[in-house]
């Protein structure tokens, strides 16, 4: 009888833990977005003060104390921001007008491409309805056109905000890495030492991990499809570069979906280019992920894929694109502090105040 109602007790706290947690998900997503560009303006700025400061701890090991040596790395930022904001952002935004304005003349040709397609289906019975699977396709790619240009519209117009947001989160970053270690310490020590060492490791390890490695390995693919894609006369070079890139900061499926964007866009002019494309993204990612990333990131979540998609699926639903970002840190850093209080060390201490980098 005993054992019957601790089973009872134990499927009752079980089945209260599902709705629980969907509502605790649903308030965050509320309270997201009713916040959601201060939420975004923070998160970015500890993610900068939290990748800066180890520059800040290589300025610090040749002897400049750590006030200077922010001072430099800020300096430095501004000054890297500066440059690749007068160099290189014209002729993206140069090279995506002119995508955009050559999209609809390449879906009407891939129209009429397909149709030739059709009819040689057609000649031999195929029950293949090329013509009208090709329709469905380029009518969506129309609809997201239309609605990405009033976006890249808002976009320009918004160049003074992004501008003010921009000194937003450079300072708030400075002031981050001046003053971020005592904040942290003292947000672990509102923890019981339990729960709250195990944390503080775990998300130091996370987005350490997470951040440097998937930056690192961004910018591999980013500069290395430029000499590829020039030697191969692809069009809208830098574009294409820079949607591979900031689609390999989304983990386990961002590769896929920036080349397979990349792709299907050169597709629609030059469906043997955009073969060649394939191929070489393919051979470059496999470098990535066999030579490169095994190296620089490792192991870092011990997630199983399954929860990576979920963990992916609850930050878009959440906070969109930062969501999907910083998703899989956040479910690496439970999954390792439910280990670490599961199979504690023998002893639990803080570290002290001066050892702690600043919150990621």
């Amino acid at each position: 009888m005993a054992r019957r109602s601790q089973d009872l007790q134990r499927w009752l706290i079980i089945g209260l833990i599902g709705p629980i947690v969907a509502l605790n998900v649903w308030l965050l997503s509320q309270l997201f977005a009713y916040f959601d560009h201060l939420i975004a303006v923070l998160t970015i700025s500890a993610i900068l003060a939290f990748l800066l400061n180890y520059p800040v701890r290589a300025f610090q090991q040749v002897g400049i104390k750590r006030q200077g040596a922010i001072v430099i790395v800020i300096l430095i930022t501004i000054a890297l921001l500066a440059i690749l904001t007068t160099t290189l952002m014209p002729i993206l935004l140069a090279q995506t007008t002119q995508l955009l304005e050559k999209i609809p003349g390449s879906l009407e040709a891939s129209r009429q491409n397909l149709d030739a397609w059709d009819n040689w289906a057609r000649e031999r019975n195929y029950p293949i309805d090329i013509k009208g699977f090709g329709g469905r396709l380029s009518t969506q790619i129309e609809n997201q056109i239309q609605n990405f240009a009033p976006q890249a519209l808002g976009l320009a117009l918004g160049t003074l905000t992004g501008l003010v947001d921009t000194i937003l989160v450079i300072v708030l970053a400075f002031y981050m890495l001046l003053y971020g270690a005592q904040l942290w310490h003292g947000l672990l020590h509102l923890i019981p030492p339990k729960f709250g060492v195990p944390f503080g490791d775990s998300l130091r390890k996370n987005f350490h991990n997470f951040f440097l490695s998937q930056i690192l390995l961004a910018l591999f693919m980013a500069l290395a499809v430029i000499p590829v894609f020039t030697a191969l006369k692809v069009p809208f070079t830098l574009v294409f570069a820079l949607i591979i890139g900031v689609a390999e900061v989304i983990p386990f499926i961002g590769a896929a979906l920036g080349i397979g964007l990349v792709t299907l866009i050169v597709a629609l002019q030059n469906w043997w280019l955009a073969l060649q494309v394939a191929i070489a993204c393919v051979i470059l990612q496999q470098i990535r992920d066999n030579l490169l990333a095994p190296k620089i990131m490792g192991d870092f979540t011990g997630l199983n894929p399954l929860w990576i998609f979920i963990a992916l699926l609850i930050g878009l639903q959440v906070a969109g694109i930062l969501g999907i970002i910083v998703a899989v840190p956040i479910a690496g850093t439970i999954k390792g502090t439910i280990d670490a209080i599961r199979h504690p060390e023998p002893s639990i201490v803080i570290p002290p105040e001066k050892e702690l980098p600043p919150p990621a």
